[in-house]
């Protein structure tokens, strides 16, 4: 089932910067961050153009410890205002998805490369202590050996502009700037799925849930390619985690974020949806070659910042069919629950 947080007002411990920007703060992810942080006491700005709405934030519009400023950070003015008097950014604003990034790389190119160092830039002119930067696992592109599991150290393999863009900005800020006075860290996300208050139903888990659901059937491409798959809950986490580690554990670090018993190719993905609406029919094609095939182990943020994972995969499942079945969402296929 999925669940609201609800409010409760707990000091963050003495590693906790108290005041967080949360770009990008409106999103599928920006916006469950924006709960745990509130819910632990911090202050927080969120920062969003809003080019998807603002429904997710609605209820937390009045919360006391929570301001809204709407923004793009490919401008520099609008940016200063959202820097100005925080302690530390969470970096999730983005042109996400690699569909998104080819048909507006224009855009993905200002927005996560050029306002990205550019917001960087003016985090340390402000006097920011943390930049935590939501990077992804499909900077790995395709594994070299099939049979293996890539880490933070193995060749980054990006087949995208969308993970070219992420690559390229981690290493600006991982290798270029690790000396500066900001502490910064880049996440490298699972594919993420599960209920968010912006939910979106153009992820693999969600998108073959949905499909099994409302039409009753699901087409699977290419059913033997891997992916690691993380909740939105637990991504959010790990920038909560990250922003409260000591400062030696995670500066000029990467950490992949999720499990490494949540990798699943698609045909194990539907499997699981067969589980919980199971008489989906399902077609499957043959797709020989993917440009992105990689299971991803994630012993480093486990073992160095004691990171943990609280929901599963089918876990995931029987969230977002409880959302469906209720009713509560009238059209799961209209524009605003995708990304492109």
């Amino acid at each position: 089932m999925f669940t609201w947080l609800c409010f409760i007002f707990a000091p963050a411990n003495k590693h906790t910067f108290m005041k967080v920007l949360v770009t990008g703060g409106a999103g599928y992810i920006g916006s469950v961050l924006v709960r745990q942080l509130l819910n632990k006491g911090y202050t927080v700005r969120a920062f969003d153009s809003l080019k998807f709405g603002g429904e997710a934030l609605y209820d937390v519009m009045l919360h006391p410890n929570f301001e809204f400023i709407k923004g793009d950070i490919r401008n520099a003015d609008e940016v200063a205002k959202a820097l100005d008097g925080m302690d530390a950014v969470a970096h999730l604003a983005a042109i996400v998805g690699d569909p998104a990034c080819k048909k507006f790389s224009d855009e993905a190119h200002q927005t996560n490369w050029d306002g990205s160092v550019a917001l960087f830039e003016a985090a340390e002119k402000a006097g920011l202590k943390r930049f935590v930067f939501a990077s992804t696992c499909s900077n790995y592109g395709k594994m070299p050996n099939p049979d293996s599991f890539v880490t933070e150290t193995s060749e980054l393999r990006p087949v995208s502009l969308y993970a070219e863009l992420k690559v390229k900005f981690e290493k600006y800020l991982l290798e270029e700037r690790k000396d500066t006075a900001i502490c910064s860290t880049a996440l490298r996300f699972s594919t993420v799925y599960g209920f968010s208050p912006r939910i979106r139903f153009d992820l693999t888990v969600n998108e073959f849930t949905r499909n099994a659901t409302i039409k009753g059937e699901q087409e699977i491409w290419g059913a033997q390619f891997w992916r690691p798959y993380c909740h939105v809950d637990d991504l959010a986490r790990a920038v909560v985690l990250v922003l409260e580690s000591d400062e030696a554990k995670v500066r000029a670090n990467v950490f992949n974020v999720g499990s490494t018993e949540e990798n699943y190719n698609k045909g194990m993905i539907i499997e699981e949806v067969c589980k919980v609406v199971p008489n989906t029919k399902v077609n499957f094609v043959e797709m020989n070659e993917d440009p992105r095939d990689y299971r991803v182990n994630f012993d480093k943020i486990k073992n160095e910042l004691g990171y943990t994972i609280t929901k599963k995969v089918p876990e995931g499942v029987e969230e977002i069919y409880t959302l469906l079945k209720t009713g509560i969402v009238t059209d799961a296929y209209g524009e605003k629950f995708r990304n492109i």
